[in-house]
């Protein structure tokens, strides 16, 4: 074997076809494919009918429709899809599925992975043309054997436990396809499989719709993390030209997001030294709601969607850590801090939050998580069930080490929940205000651990210490990937059939 050569069926192809065809089917008892129907085929749809070549000769072939799925439904027979063996039910204008009818290998050279190639092939070709999926109806020519004693659901579980190898379904789940359902009386020539075949699936995670939306969800996203500098302010104005200049800054770089400390406002509580630490905090939380507003006009000003940080802010009466999603279209949401450290509930009396979502954006699906938040897994996770791809960690730490509580907890919850996640804090000091001494900060965006991203996990990181604007590209498609084919896949592998994670008063996820 010296050639081995993947490309599209030509009608000089059949003889060999035929020849490679019946030594596939031994024992078949249905009739093979003519070459009348092989040349209307290539005529109808020559992209679709792929052929793999040994020194020149062809040994494989894969043969596919485009259907109209919705026509059918995952209740039909070969017969129907084929269009009785006529292929009219092909569709290239308003087909949404790549329908695989026909796939083998010669039997003398299997084992030599050829079989992946064309699988691989028709991948690349569904993902090519945008078509949502690729199906088809598969043979178990081995549940024969088993029949008298399993069901076919029964015998579809143990192959996938290997505790049953059968050489059709066994390559098709180890190439990436799942079983949808059981079909009856699909091919009825079929009598080793009793004429039951399984309905497989194999999704195309790039696929897009045509349906035109106003905002279309970006795939490449640009972060702006404020590393702030803790400094003397004598008013909010004076606060806030400092930070407009970085939210204009990160704009001119035509950022999706800017990303604020937690309490960077904290500067401001030099104006009520003469109260309690409690007091003081509650007396910052009047300038909340026209924090909120400022934020809210500098997001449709600038163009960018502003995270802003947190701020403290009275709710029905208790003390809170909270923070604003402005949406650069003009939407507020309010975050909250759910886990409160020893120290603000000693000092501050602050309360811990009760709401936890994952917010949709024009660049994506986001989560937001206030420091000490990002201490408990559970969290993130919830929010990686619902979609989460990137998450947001505002934080404020005074020493390194509890710098590094964030920031390995931070980069944990990037591998564990297959996502991006940015961190970024206040640096400085603040000798007039009482418990916010001092602070350390280094901003990061941790990406996962597989081949698609930086093998340390870290996508870009700020000089420590140093006021300063990070900027960093991510691409969410890669999470798409990583979800369905990673080196390992966290979400996706999780025992939900030994544990399950809820929330009080809802359903487990």
């Amino acid at each position: 074997m010296e050639n081995i050569e993947i490309g599209n069926l030509q009608y000089e192809d059949y003889k060999d076809l035929l020849t490679a065809m019946k030594a596939s089917y031994p024992g078949w008892q249905g009739n093979f494919w003519s070459l009348e129907s092989i040349k209307k085929l290539i005529d109808k749809f020559p992209e679709g009918q792929v052929v793999i070549k040994v020194d020149g000769k062809v040994v494989g072939c894969t043969l596919s429709l485009v259907v109209d799925y919705s026509r059918f439904g995952d209740k039909h027979t070969y017969r129907q899809i084929t269009g009785n063996y006529t292929f009219d039910t092909l569709d290239l204008e308003n087909g949404d599925v790549l329908y695989g009818i026909e796939i083998f290998i010669h039997p003398d050279y299997r084992g030599l992975r050829l079989g992946r190639r064309l699988y691989d092939a028709r991948k690349d070709l569904c993902e090519k043309l945008n078509y949502r999926a690729i199906i088809f109806g598969g043979r178990i020519p081995e549940y024969f054997k088993y029949s008298e004693t399993l069901t076919p659901k029964q015998f579809i579980q143990k192959v996938k436990q290997k505790e049953i190898y059968d050489p059709v379904l066994s390559f098709q789940l180890a190439n990436d396809f799942h079983v949808v359902k059981v079909l009856k009386n699909y091919l009825p020539e079929d009598i080793e499989s009793k004429e039951f075949a399984t309905l497989l699936q194999w999704d195309n995670i790039y696929y897009t719709s045509d349906d035109k939306k106003l905002f279309n969800v970006k795939t490449y996203v640009r972060l702006g993390l404020i590393q702030w500098q803790m400094r003397s302010y004598t008013n909010m104005d004076e606060m806030f030209t400092q930070v407009e200049f970085f939210i204009d800054s990160i704009a001119a770089y035509k950022s999706d997001f800017a990303l604020l400390p937690e309490l960077f406002n904290g500067p401001l509580l030099a104006e009520f030294n003469d109260l309690s630490e409690a007091g003081s905090m509650r007396a910052l939380a009047k300038y909340t709601p026209e924090f909120k507003k400022r934020f809210g006009e500098l997001a449709i000003k600038y163009n960018v969607n502003i995270i802003t940080g947190s701020v403290p802010s009275i709710e029905e009466g208790r003390l809170k850590n909270v923070g604003y999603l402005c949406h650069r279209n003009g939407l507020i949401e309010q975050y909250e801090k759910i886990h409160i450290t020893p120290d603000e509930a000693k000092f501050w009396g602050i309360a811990g939050g009760e709401s936890l979502k994952v917010y949709e954006t024009d660049a994506g699906k986001i989560g937001i998580l206030i420091c000490y938040d990002v201490e408990f897994p559970e969290l993130p996770r919830l929010l990686a069930e619902q979609g989460m791809q990137l998450l947001f960690v505002p934080f404020l730490t005074d020493t390194q080490n509890a710098y590094n509580r964030v920031r390995y907890c931070a980069q944990a919850r990037a591998i564990e929940n297959e996502c991006y996640v940015a961190i970024t804090g206040c640096i400085g000091n603040l000798p007039k205000v009482e418990n916010m001494d001092i602070q350390y900060s280094q901003s990061v965006v941790f990406t996962p651990c597989d081949f698609a991203f930086p093998s340390n996990g870290i996508k870009s990181e700020a000089t420590a210490n140093t006021e300063m604007v990070l900027i960093a590209d991510v691409d969410l498609s890669l999470l798409d990937e990583l979800h369905s084919r990673g080196s390992v896949r966290n979400l996706k592998d999780r025992r939900t059939d030994f544990y399950n994670l809820t929330l009080n008063n809802q359903s487990p996820i």
